[in-house]
C-alpha cells in the first residue's frame, strides 16, 4: 500500500467525521414526524400535537396546504416562514438550538428535528474502521442495461420506494462474479446499498453504502475502504433503504467502517 493511497483514505474518514459531527449530521436528529393536512402545534409541552424531546414548551405551529407548509413562531411580533416542500432541497427554519427541516417521501411530508446540543453529537465517541486496504479498491465493469428497471426497496422504517435503475456494476472476487445494482445516489455518482458477510457482527446489520469513483462509460471503481454506516445506524429518526437482493454478498468485505460504538 502505498503511502498517498493511505492518506487519501485518512483523509476521506476525516471528512466523513466532519459530515456525521456537523449541525446537519445525522447524531443531532431527535425526531421525524409526519405531516397531516391542517395545523399542528409544535412543543416539549404534552399537549402539543408534536411533542418534542427538547425545546420551549410551546414553540409554535406549522400548517401544511396543497403545496407549502407555514411555520408560524409563538414568539409575540414573529412573522410566518412559508415552507415550498422540494425532496432535493428540503426547506429549513431554526430556533433556538433547534433545526427543522420539511422532509419528502413517496409524496408526503414530514418534520425532521435536530437539535444541535444534542449529547449524542457532542459526546460522540468517534467512528471505527477495518484497516486499510488496497485490495478492496475493485475496478467494476459499468454495464448498461438492456432496458431501465423500475424496482421497489424496502427501508428500515418498512415504508417501499421504488428506483430506477440503468446500470449495473459487475466485478471478481475469489474467482466468482458479482453483480451490484446502483439504487441510489446521481448518474455521475452512483450509490450502492450492499450487505455482506461481516453484517452479522462487526458492520451494521441492515446495510452500508459505497459510491461508485472515476466512472467512465465502461468502468467503475468501488473502493470498500470508503464504505459507510447509513443514517439508521445513529438515529431512530431517519428512513434509510435496504439491500436488494443482488447486493448481499455471501463473502466478507473486511473494509471500510464498522458497526458504531
Amino acid at each position: 500500500m502505498t503511502t498517498d493511497y493511505q492518506q487519501t483514505i485518512t483523509d476521506w474518514q476525516t471528512r466523513r467525521f466532519e459530515h456525521l459531527t456537523a449541525e446537519d449530521g445525522w447524531l443531532n436528529v431527535i425526531g421525524r414526524y409526519w405531516l397531516a393536512e391542517g395545523m399542528a402545534s409544535i412543543g416539549s409541552a404534552a399537549g402539543n400535537d408534536i411533542v418534542l424531546s427538547a425545546g420551549p414548551a410551546h414553540l409554535g405551529s406549522l400548517t401544511q396546504r396543497p403545496g407549502s407548509l407555514v411555520f408560524q413562531s409563538a414568539a409575540t411580533g414573529a412573522a410566518p416562514i412559508t415552507l415550498v416542500p422540494d425532496p432535493a432541497s428540503p426547506p429549513k427554519f431554526s430556533v433556538g438550538s433547534l433545526r427543522f427541516e420539511i422532509t419528502t417521501m413517496e409524496g408526503r411530508n414530514a418534520l425532521r428535528v435536530r437539535d444541535v446540543d444534542a449529547p449524542e453529537r457532542t459526546n460522540f465517541a468517534g467512528l471505527r474502521y477495518f484497516p486499510t486496504d488496497p485490495a478492496w479498491r475493485i475496478t467494476a465493469e459499468w454495464t448498461l442495461l438492456d432496458a431501465p428497471i423500475a424496482m421497489g426497496i424496502d427501508t428500515v422504517a418498512g415504508i417501499p420506494t421504488t428506483v430506477q435503475i440503468t446500470h449495473k456494476a459487475v466485478f471478481s472476487h475469489a474467482g466468482q462474479r458479482y453483480e451490484l445494482l446502483p439504487t441510489h445516489g446521481t448518474a455521475q455518482k452512483p450509490q450502492f446499498v450492499l450487505r455482506d458477510l461481516t453484517s452479522r457482527s462487526e458492520t451494521y446489520g441492515a446495510a452500508r453504502f459505497v459510491y461508485g469513483e472515476d466512472l467512465t462509460a465502461t468502468s467503475i471503481v468501488l473502493d470498500f475502504n470508503k464504505a459507510f454506516n447509513p443514517p439508521c445506524a445513529f438515529t431512530d429518526h431517519a428512513v434509510c433503504p435496504l439491500p436488494p437482493p443482488e447486493n448481499i454478498l455471501p463473502f466478507r468485505i473486511e473494509a471500510g467502517e464498522r458497526k458504531p460504538h
